[in-house]
């Protein structure tokens, strides 16, 4: 779907993008969206210093590793992560950069490579602008304020995750990343045209192929903006088989403020019924999350 609209001053077509959104939404949790304001260069400037971060040496790559570091910032070498245990350890590797005021979150840890910082900000600030406006569509969507969740994504913890999948589609070699649901509100990719990623239908009885869309990003909804709305909105598993080819691709995942109370909003809870998750804050939330993942090394996110 085009969602330029949602930058337009005509609240009625705002409201327009915002009742596609939601419709996608309380689906299959799954769109794609065009109109989204990142530019093509932009887009193409992230994607080559990925696969330039990506060419160098372990050893270059490891002096960064996410282990070494707190804050869900760094270098998440091949099989350290097991999104579905099941499954066993996936076979990608990741790069990740966080949202920081250099305040009361650490800067990021840049890899010392030539021109690499300045397009890879540039992709982060304009994805983070798309990700903003995707929220003031669920806010109009759900009867809420446009501006409802403003002042719960002004801090965020938010993750741009380089990744990088070696080809490989025999079945004994793993997946390229297990079944899994994201932890914050919502989650955009953007990928280098390689197939992979599959989408769990609403019977949890097939897995849909999600095709390359050129110029587009693939968007999910996530567990606390799942649990905010009473799960009205969905959250819906999904995973990245192994590739034929090798393929890169860049998550952007706009989670909440950490102190951000993750309560079901009243409008969403029926009459009479109880809200089907406790509140908890992000922080709360994603901690639990990571330490599946992560084990030991979520202590320090």
């Amino acid at each position: 779907m085009d969602i330029a609209a949602l930058a337009s001053p005509d609240a009625d077509a705002r409201r327009r993008v915002a009742a596609q959104v939601g419709a996608a939404c309380r689906g299959i949790g799954f769109f794609a969206i065009t109109g989204h304001g990142v530019p093509a260069d932009v887009i193409d400037g992230a994607f080559a210093a990925s696969r330039g971060f990506f060419a160098q040496p372990v050893a270059d790559k490891a002096a960064l590793a996410y282990a070494s570091l707190s804050h869900n910032r760094g270098y998440v070498g091949m099989g350290v992560e097991a999104l579905d245990e099941k499954r066993g350890a996936d076979q990608k590797e990741a790069f990740n950069l966080i949202w920081t005021d250099e305040a009361t979150r650490p800067p990021n840890a840049w890899p010392a490579l030539p021109g690499w910082r300045a397009p890879v900000q540039a992709y982060f600030n304009a994805v983070f602008a798309a990700a903003t406006r995707l929220h003031a569509a669920f806010a109009l969507d759900l009867g809420l304020p446009e501006d409802f969740f403003a002042d719960k994504i002004d801090r965020p913890l938010a993750t741009l995750r380089l990744l990088h999948y070696p080809a490989g589609a025999a079945a004994d070699q793993g997946v390229g990343a297990g079944a899994h649901t994201d932890y914050g509100n919502v989650t955009l990719l953007a990928t280098d045209g390689v197939s992979g990623l599959q989408v769990q239908g609403r019977a949890r009885d097939e897995w849909i192929d999600v095709p390359p869309l050129p110029g587009a990003f693939v968007c999910n909804i996530g567990d606390c903006l799942m649990r905010w709305t009473n799960d009205v909105y969905l959250s819906t598993p999904h995973r990245v088989v192994r590739p034929a080819a090798e393929r890169y691709s860049i998550a952007f995942f706009l989670d909440p403020n950490p102190e951000a109370l993750v309560s079901a909003i009243p409008s969403c809870v029926p009459p009479g019924e109880a809200p089907r998750h406790a509140p908890v804050t992000t922080q709360a939330y994603l901690q639990a999350r990571f330490a599946a993942t992560y084990g030991a090394a979520a202590a320090k996110t």
